[in-house]
C-alpha cells in the first residue's frame, strides 16, 4: 500500500494549489480501493476432492477435516494451508458423511446419514490412514443428523424420530462404544425432525446441550438441564430435556431450525447467562429472507426473531469470539452480526475478486468453511469489522 502512494507522489508534488491538493486525495483513495481488493472475505482454497462436503471441523492446533458424499474425508495439518484426501472407510464409498468431529491430526470420528444402516461412525487413529467401523445406527428407521464432541473424552449423537422420540446416543470413551441416552423430553411433534445439513443443529452451552428441529411441525429447540433429587451434588443427576418454538420459518419438510451457535456471558456478579443462536430457514427457497434467524438470551427458554435477518436460507453459524461477531453461511451468501443476532448484514465479495467467493457454502467451523464439489474456503479476518 505504501508503495503505490510513493509511486505517484513525485507526479503531484510539484503542485500546490487546492485543485491539485484535493486530486493527490482523490488519487490516494483510489488507490486504497484497488490496493483493498487484495483481501478476500472467503479465500478460495485448493481442493483435494470433488465431492460436496458437508462437515467441517477445526481442532485450533493447525488440524482441519472435512467430509462429504461418496465417503469422502480431507483433511489438513497445517492449518489449511495443504489438504490431502483420506482412504475411504471400509464399506462407505456410497455413504454421505454429514459430519465429522477431531481430537487433533490423527484422531477423528465420522458421521454418515441415511436411513438405518446407512448412518454408521468410524473412527481413525492413524491420520486416515486406515478406519474403524466403531457404530451402526441400530433403528431401521433411524436417520442421523449430528455428532459433537463436548469434553476430551464425551461425544454425542442425535437422530430423527424413532417411535416418537428423537435419538440421542452418548460415548464417554472417545467414541469406541455407543449407549442410548434413553433421556425423558425427547418426544417429538408430529411430523417434526432435524436436519443433517452441517452438523451443527446440535450444539453445547456448558453444562446444557440444545438440538434444533423442523419439519411440518414448529420449530423447536431442546435443551437439556440435570433433575436432581434433593441434596444430590455426586454429578450423577439425570439428564432431562424440554422444548420450545422458535419463530423461524415453518410448515414445511423443509423448514426450521438448521444451526445453532451460543456463547456465555458473565455478569458483574460472576452469575453466567448462555445466549443461543439459530439460523435456517427454507432449504428449498434459498432467497427466501423470512424466518431466518432468532436469538434467545435466556438459555433457549424463550426466543425473538432477528430484526433485520440473514438474506437468505442458512444452513450453519458460528461465533468468533476474538472479535466477537457471528458468522452465518448458505447457498447464496454470507452474513455477520455483531449484536448476537439482532441484524445480519451481507459480507460481500470486494472489487476484484470472485464474484460467488461469498456463496455456495454448507457448514462452518472457524475460519473454515466447505461447499459442492470439494469447495473449502478460509475466512480472511481482514475482511472483518473490527
Amino acid at each position: 500500500m505504501s508503495s503505490a502512494r510513493i509511486g505517484v507522489k513525485p507526479l503531484l508534488q510539484p503542485a500546490s494549489t487546492p485543485r491539485y491538493t484535493n486530486l493527490m486525495r482523490l488519487l490516494g483513495l483510489l488507490l486504497l480501493a484497488v490496493t483493498a481488493t487484495a483481501q478476500a472475505q472467503w479465500d478460495i482454497e485448493d481442493q483435494p476432492t470433488t465431492a460436496d462436503l458437508r462437515g467441517v471441523i477445526n481442532t485450533g492446533g493447525g488440524a482441519v477435516w472435512a467430509s462429504g458424499t461418496h465417503g469422502t474425508v480431507v483433511r489438513s495439518e497445517d492449518g489449511g494451508y495443504l489438504w490431502q484426501a483420506c482412504s475411504i472407510p471400509p464399506g462407505a464409498e456410497k455413504l454421505d458423511f454429514r459430519g465429522i468431529q477431531a481430537w487433533d491430526e490423527n484422531t477423528a470420528i465420522v458421521m454418515s446419514s441415511g436411513k438405518g444402516d446407512l448412518s454408521r461412525l468410524y473412527k481413525t487413529t492413524d491420520g486416515c490412514k486406515s478406519w474403524k467401523l466403531v457404530f451402526t445406527n441400530p433403528d431401521k428407521e433411524g436417520f442421523w443428523d449430528a455428532i459433537l464432541k463436548v469434553t476430551s473424552k464425551q461425544l454425542y449423537l442425535m437422530g430423527d424420530p424413532v417411535d416418537g422420540k428423537f435419538a440421542m446416543f452418548y460415548s464417554d470413551d472417545t467414541g469406541n462404544i455407543w449407549s442410548i441416552a434413553d433421556d425423558p423430553g425427547l418426544d417429538a411433534p408430529k411430523d417434526a425432525g432435524a436436519f443433517a445439513a452441517s452438523n451443527s443443529s446440535l450444539t453445547i452451552s456448558v453444562p446444557y446441550l440444545f438440538f434444533g428441529t423442523g419439519g411440518a411441525d414448529a420449530p423447536r429447540v431442546f435443551h437439556s438441564a440435570a433433575k436432581c433429587t434433593v441434596g444430590q451434588t455426586d454429578g450423577s443427576c439425570p439428564i432431562a430435556w424440554t422444548s420450545t418454538p422458535v419463530p423461524l420459518a415453518s410448515g414445511s419438510a423443509a423448514a426450521g431450525v438448521f444451526s445453532l451457535a451460543t456463547r456465555t456471558t458473565t455478569n458483574m456478579a460472576g452469575k453466567s447467562k448462555s445466549i443461543i443462536i439459530a439460523v435456517g430457514g427454507i432449504y428449498d427457497k434459498p432467497d427466501a429472507t423470512a424466518g431466518t434467524s432468532a436469538t434467545s438470551t435466556d438459555g433457549g427458554l424463550t426466543w425473538i426473531p432477528a430484526t433485520t435477518p440473514p438474506h437468505g436460507y442458512r444452513s450453519a453459524v458460528a461465533y468468533n469470539a476474538n472479535r466477537q461477531i457471528l458468522i452465518t453461511v448458505g447457498p447464496n451468501g454470507t452474513d455477520i452480526s455483531t449484536d448476537d443476532g439482532k441484524n445480519w448484514r451481507p459480507l460481500k465479495p470486494l472489487p476484484g475478486q470472485e464474484p460467488d467467493c461469498d456463496q455456495h457454502w454448507n457448514a462452518l467451523s472457524y475460519p473454515f468453511v466447505v461447499g459442492p464439489k470439494g469447495r473449502i474456503g478460509r475466512l480472511n479476518t481482514n475482511a472483518l469489522p473490527k
